[in-house]
This record gives C-alpha cells, sequence and structure tokens, in this order.
C-alpha cells in the first residue's frame, strides 16, 4: 500500500498580541518531503515513525510537508494557504494513495478560516475522492469539529496531558488506517459536544482512571477507538469546547450509546476535576514553608497557549518576598539576551526583564544581575522531540534568584531548559516555570509539591469568567447546568 502523510500543526491563542508567521514554523523548520531524514527528533519524529512502521509491513510512506509553530495568534492568511496548498499539489503528484494520514493540532485558526483542519481535510477528500481512508491524529486540546468529522474517516486524539502517548496515538491510527484500506472495518463515529470549558490534567485522578475506562472499552465488541478532545479554552471558534467521540466498526447505535455514556460519566467528574488554582501569594507562602523543591507552575503564561512567556508578575512578588534560592523561568527576551551577550559572562549590570509585549506582560522588573552563562543554540528535548530555545541566557540577582532567558518562545518541557545553563534544581526551594502541565513528567519526580498559580495572563484559567464572541456562552463552569 502506498499512505501519503503531512505535518501542520499549531494551537492559536485568538487573544494573543502577534500573528504567527513564517519566522514562526521556520524557528522549528519547515521540510517538504523529507522531514523524517531531515529532522528526525524535531518536526520529523511522526514521519520517521511512519516510515518505520510501513517499512516493516511492506508499504509506502510519502512525505508532504511538515511544518510546526509555537502557539501564538493567528496565522496569517497567506501563509496558511500556501502551507495547506503545498500539501494539496503534493497529494495530486502522489496519487494514486491508498490511505492519507495526517498529523495536525485541531486548533489551528488563520486569518479567514476559523477551522483550518476542517478546511485541509475536505480539501484532502475532494481529491482522493470518497473511498480512499483519511486518517487524522489530533492534539487533545482541539476544537473537534463537525466538518472534520464529516470528511475524515479516523480521528484520533492524544489521551495524556502532557502528551505522553503521541506516538503510540500515530501508531493506533495507522493499524486502523491500515484494517479500513483493507475492506476488514468500517469506521463509524458518533460524538457527544459535553459543554464544558476546561483544563483536565490527566496525571491525577480522577482524569487518570477516566483515560484507563475510554481504554478498557477499545479493541472490544466493535469499539475500534474513543477520544476525549479536551478543546482549547483559548481559542475563540464557534466549536470550541470538550467533545467526545467513540469509532465503531459499522455500528452507529454503539458509537451514540457509548459515546453518550462516557460523557456523561466525564461530566460526572467535573467537581473534583476542578481545582483551583492558588494566587501567587499563596503559592509562594505555601511553598516557601514546604520541605524543597517546590515546582510552581506560572500557568497563565504559559507559551505553548499562545501566552508571550515574558510577564514578570511572579518575579516581581517573589523580589518583594525577599525569596531567594529559587529559579525561574524561561523569560523570552530577545532584547535582556542582548544586553546580556554584549556585556559577557560574570559581568555585573541591572538589567531591564520582561513587561515587553502589552498589559498581560506586566511591567518590566529592573534587577541588578550577575551574567553566568550564555549558551548558543539552546535547547530541550520534551514529550519525544527536541524543542529549541535559541541563545539561553543564566543571570542570578543579589538576593539568590536564578532566571532563564531565551530568544525563541516556549514553555518549559525538561529540566534541560535550566539545568543546560548550568543551573541546578534539586538545591533549590522554589522552581518557577512558565508552563501549564507539560513539565510535570520531567519536574514531579524531583518535587515535593508541585503547585499551580493562577496568574495573570492570556492563558488564565478563570474559566467561569471568559465570554466567547464566535460560540455560546453556555458552558460549565459558566452556566452551573448547560445540559438543562
Amino acid at each position: 500500500m502506498k499512505l501519503f502523510t503531512a505535518t501542520l500543526a499549531t494551537e492559536t491563542n485568538t487573544s494573543a498580541v502577534v500573528p504567527t508567521g513564517r519566522i514562526d514554523f521556520e524557528a522549528y523548520g519547515v521540510h517538504r518531503g523529507d522531514a523524517s531524514s531531515k529532522a528526525p527528533d524535531g518536526i520529523g519524529v511522526f514521519h520517521i515513525e511512519l516510515q518505520r512502521l510501513a517499512a516493516a509491513d511492506g508499504h509506502t510512506v510519502v512525505e508532504s510537508l511538515a511544518a510546526f509553530a509555537q502557539p501564538s495568534g493567528p496565522t496569517l492568511r497567506a501563509l496558511y494557504e500556501e502551507y495547506r496548498d503545498c500539501i494539496l499539489t503534493d497529494l495530486k503528484a502522489t496519487l494514486p494513495v491508498d490511505a492519507v494520514q495526517l498529523t495536525l493540532h485541531g486548533a489551528m485558526v488563520a486569518q479567514g478560516y476559523d477551522d483550518c483542519e476542517g478546511d485541509l481535510i475536505e480539501r484532502v477528500r475532494a481529491i482522493v475522492g470518497p473511498t480512499v481512508p483519511i486518517g487524522v491524529e489530533l492534539d487533545l486540546h482541539c476544537h473537534t469539529t463537525a466538518r472534520m468529522q464529516q470528511h475524515a474517516d479516523l480521528i484520533i486524539a492524544y489521551k495524556e496531558y502532557p502528551h505522553t502517548d503521541s506516538i503510540d496515538r500515530l501508531r493506533e491510527l495507522y493499524a486502523l488506517l491500515l484494517q479500513q484500506a483493507a475492506g476488514q472495518i468500517k469506521p463509524t463515529t458518533a460524538m457527544v459536544d459535553c459543554k464544558m470549558i476546561g483544563i483536565w490534567h490527566t496525571t491525577r485522578e480522577p482524569m487518570t482512571s477516566f483515560v484507563k475506562r475510554m481504554q478498557s472499552v477499545e479493541g472490544r465488541d466493535g469499539v475500534l477507538s474513543v477520544s476525549l478532545g479536551h478543546g482549547f479554552p483559548w481559542g475563540d471558534v464557534p466549536e470550541c469546547g470538550a467533545k467526545l467521540w467513540v469509532v465503531t466498526d459499522n455500528d452507529l447505535p454503539k458509537a451514540e450509546a457509548l459515546a453518550q455514556q462516557l460523557a456523561l460519566e466525564f461530566r460526572a467528574l467535573r467537581f473534583e476535576t476542578y481545582d483551583p488554582p492558588l494566587s501567587i501569594a499563596a503559592a509562594l507562602t505555601e511553598a516557601s514553608a514546604a520541605q524543597g523543591p517546590v515546582v510552581l507552575a506560572d500557568i497563565g503564561d504559559n507559551a505553548g497557549g499562545g501566552a508571550m512567556s515574558d510577564s514578570t508578575f511572579v518575579l516581581r512578588a517573589m523580589i518583594d518576598a525577599g525569596i531567594g534560592n529559587a529559579v525561574i523561568g524561561s523569560f523570552w527576551d530577545v532584547g535582556a539576551v542582548a544586553l546580556c551577550q554584549s556585556a559577557g559572562v560574570g559581568a555585573e549590570i541591572t538589567l531591564r526583564i520582561g513587561g515587553k509585549c502589552g498589559p498581560m506582560s506586566g511591567d518590566p522588573v529592573d534587577v541588578p544581575v550577575t551574567v553566568r552563562a550564555i549558551v548558543e543554540n539552546h535547547g530541550q528535548d520534551g514529550l519525544g522531540a527536541r524543542r529549541p530555545l535559541g541563545t539561553g541566557v543564566w543571570v542570578r540577582t543579589a538576593g539568590g534568584i536564578d532566571i532563564a532567558l531565551n530568544t525563541l518562545r516556549s514553555q518549559v518541557f525538561a529540566r534541560e531548559c535550566f539545568e543546560g545553563l548550568g543551573i541546578t534544581l534539586t538545591d533549590k526551594q522554589l522552581i518557577v516555570v512558565k508552563s501549564t502541565q507539560h513539565f510535570h513528567a520531567e519536574f514531579a519526580p524531583i518535587a515535593t509539591k508541585v503547585l499551580y498559580m493562577g496568574t495573570p495572563g492570556s492563558t488564565s484559567q478563570a474559566f467561569a469568567e471568559m465570554t466567547f464572541t464566535k460560540r455560546d456562552n453556555h458552558f460549565w463552569p459558566r452556566v452551573e447546568n448547560p445540559w438543562s
């Protein structure tokens, strides 16, 4: 069999202060037909795994575009259309194909396109016709739309947050696509809108058990796959929100009944899964009194959700409270990095940090620091891929706060974000990470506590106060009972 594959992914925060442009994709590398060989540890990680799977089974994979951008504002219209049309042109040149497997995000928005994935899938369907299987893998923070479901045969979302299972889901999708292409199954999907907006960590109960519950029904009695799309709360689009869908082998009544049942079970967990984040002051007080190291997540300034990663609210509070023996980062601050490069390692300077990108970034903090390290081509390994940080800088305040700076915006995935600069972690009392949850896999093992701070920012988790303009505002927790 011949499979066609492409990757086009970014997560769009529709209130972010800057759009997503070409430079944002090129920072991670844009490849056409050769991502598996040119970037096997980066953007090509999905393509190389498909190549391995297909080679073992005697099949052929034709690669098209592989492109990813750090979450930010809506993608420039002309750029999205260029990348989309690149994929479509390659597909036409590859025909005939036996199946199409796309690695997308599900929350990509471009200027003029609220549903980039639905637009792309529909155009792919128009090219391959009604009988060629189309399979799509989505991030679980997706807007799973009716348009996507209409034109794809199989859609499978990650189950874990942090997304430690992306390759497992790719393998699952590949196996089901081959079965469909061979005429062994007929995927049939039913989807339920859960009418909920939120963030659900699968590293703790009851979500850990709910993931196992979904998995327990897969592969039995004709149930092929179950996905819970958590939704992306900071994307104001018509179909934003949590959705659950079930794929069966040609049994729509079963898919509908099971989807309804699982959606009810998920809804019943809403109070147990909603854990309001702490205020900055409360988190710092609790962390300072605990046996360190304590990891604190600055969830309002998560670059992985489209925030600018330069807010100073927590840093200012730490300095004002006289907190030392701590580390915080990573700040996206090109100007501060340039000043440190000019001064050199060992220099003692007064540095203006953060607060560059608008009200959600807070005010800049001017603080005397010592430049401790400058690392070119800094990066971190996170969730199975290499993620660049550009030039990284470590500065230390006189009060004993180590601060990580970088020139490529990224959330904190790995300890390498700090340790790659020479900053030690296990001897710290406080470790503050600009991330919502993807840090958990690497940082939880060294932490005595993990605390989540409800910081200001464009990824604030004040869900009950959210107001959408493109979708209705009839959702939990804004409305106590949106299902009545």
